[in-house]
């Protein structure tokens, strides 16, 4: 098959179809926007317009046969891989799909520790069981770097049955560690390596780049289209290669797990992202570079705010350049309190930490947003005079990363079952030291769950979990109010 990268076949069938004024007889309701609140009209007319179901001659993402099929086949050619899918309920579903089509109920998964509480839904649906494997934690900033090869190694001899290794890379951080070995190493045992790629939806397009998890072996790869690169929100890809990988099983869960009413605004924008990537991704990641060249020198100007991020090799971990994560170098501001003042000053941040904020910048990010933002961080430096907080948050970061990821976990059952047997109460917060958490406890974002349901809450978790609540952040699990509560099991010993 020709492959044709400037086309974008699916966008092109929904414009085309838009512009010959059809009668809809068929769903959605608003009758390609004719149906809209006044109001929204300036916001949503045109997109309504391609906001169009599964007619003839605009094929189903369930069965794919004409344009849908042949937009897929060219993200695969784009992004490296066999095969490709979109995902309209983001890379969450992709995650769930590829954990359902390799483990059965009991079936044992080597999982990164710092995974996306998707991750631990996926396995609590496949009932199976999880051996965590804890990255390699920088103690300078607290940040996790990625797994060891060692580590898995020792995990594949202790744990011989387990299926394969989901690994998350980059983290949300940025960081990148090369995965050539390990995707090599567990070829050789014949297991699977499965990525949760979702922040790296830009790797290997340019060589300032990390290399793309396929690039290094991968047998599936899930990415988030819409993160750093120009799709829709919750528009991501599913990519996989080699004989490793069930792909009836996988196609049987996305049909399972997706919307049977996907959006085609939401597929067509992966269309038009893949189709930017493949016609000028380098041109267009030079250009953002330099922006982010821009901001890190304007940076070095303003004393009081420093970039934080371990030291990096090209031969052991990589580094994101478009992931930026800042701090108070005077330990004045935790990170919560700088991502405050920055969105009074309009610049709303990724996420903040008990010490840092993240900076997300992309192909889209101008230097006009770098001028925004190094203004605002000058006038909050400027009105700085807020006593010093003290620089505890990164003992904390490293007693939590030394506690809850303290080396190779033993195997840990997600059988939802068991855990609804024990029954739950709810105990304030401040008393649960010792007991098992009934539900996941996850500060969003990063979405990298804390305590996952069964855990023990020990005395460090839970001072870990005390300063975020004191310093405002969002936690899924805690129960919010006057005194904050969680589930715990109540037939659990401790």
């Amino acid at each position: 098959m020709t492959i044709d990268k400037h086309k974008a076949p699916l966008f092109e069938k929904l414009m085309g179809h838009a512009e010959q004024s059809y009668v809809s007889l068929h769903v959605p309701g608003h009758k390609s926007g004719q149906g809209l609140d006044q109001a929204a009209r300036p916001y949503y007319e045109s997109i309504m317009r391609l906001d169009l179901t599964e007619i003839s001659g605009l094929d189903d993402l369930h069965h794919p046969e004409e344009a849908i099929l042949e937009a897929q086949r060219l993200a695969a050619d784009c992004f490296g891989a066999e095969e490709s899918f979109f995902l309209v309920n983001g890379s969450t579903v992709g995650n769930l799909a590829m954990i359902l089509s390799v483990c059965r109920r009991g079936d044992l998964l080597l999982i990164q520790r710092d995974a996306h509480k998707s991750v631990i839904h996926g396995l609590m649906l496949a009932g199976a069981r999880a051996v965590f494997v804890s990255p390699e934690v920088d103690l300078v900033t607290g940040m996790t770097r990625g797994l060891r090869l060692e580590a898995i190694q020792e995990a594949l001899e202790k744990y011989p049955e387990a299926k394969g290794l989901l690994v998350t890379r980059p983290s949300y951080y940025g960081m990148a560690l090369p995965l050539q070995a390990i995707a090599h190493l567990l070829h050789e045992h014949g297991r699977l390596l499965l990525v949760d790629e979702a922040h790296g939806a830009h790797f290997g397009f340019h060589p300032a780049l990390p290399p793309s998890a396929l690039a290094c072996g991968a047998d599936a790869v899930v990415q988030s289209t819409h993160k750093l690169l120009t799709a829709m929100t919750m528009g991501s890809m599913l990519h996989v290669q080699g004989e490793l990988i069930d792909r009836n099983e996988l196609k049987r869960y996305l049909t399972m797990l997706q919307s049977s009413s996907p959006s085609y605004p939401l597929m067509a924008s992966l269309d038009l992202s893949r189709r930017q990537m493949h016609t000028e991704g380098r041109a267009l990641l030079d250009k953002a570079l330099t922006v982010v060249d821009k901001f890190n020198k304007g940076l070095e100007l303003l004393s009081d705010f420093t970039i934080l991020e371990p030291i990096t090799d090209n031969e052991i971990i990589c580094k994101d350049p478009f992931k930026v994560t800042i701090k108070d170098s005077n330990h004045r501001l935790s990170g919560f309190d700088l991502k405050d003042k920055l969105e009074a000053q309009g610049c709303f941040v990724e996420l903040a930490d008990p010490q840092a904020v993240l900076l997300v910048f992309s192909l889209a990010s101008t230097e006009q947003d770098v001028l925004k933002v190094l203004k605002a961080l000058k006038a909050i430096s400027l009105a700085n005079n807020e006593k010093t907080v003290g620089d505890n948050s990164i003992e904390t970061l490293r007693s939590f990363s030394s506690t809850v990821m303290p080396g190779l976990s033993k195997p840990v059952s997600f059988d939802e079952s068991n855990v609804r047997q024990k029954g739950a109460i709810q105990v304030a917060l401040e008393d649960v030291e010792g007991m098992h958490s009934a539900e996941m406890v996850v500060p969003y974002p990063p979405g990298i769950p804390v305590l996952c349901p069964g855990e023990l809450i020990s005395a460090e978790v839970l001072r870990y979990l005390m300063q975020l609540v004191a310093m405002g952040a969002r936690i899924h699990g805690l129960i919010e109010g006057e005194q904050p509560m969680l589930s715990v099991l109540s037939s659990a010993k401790s």
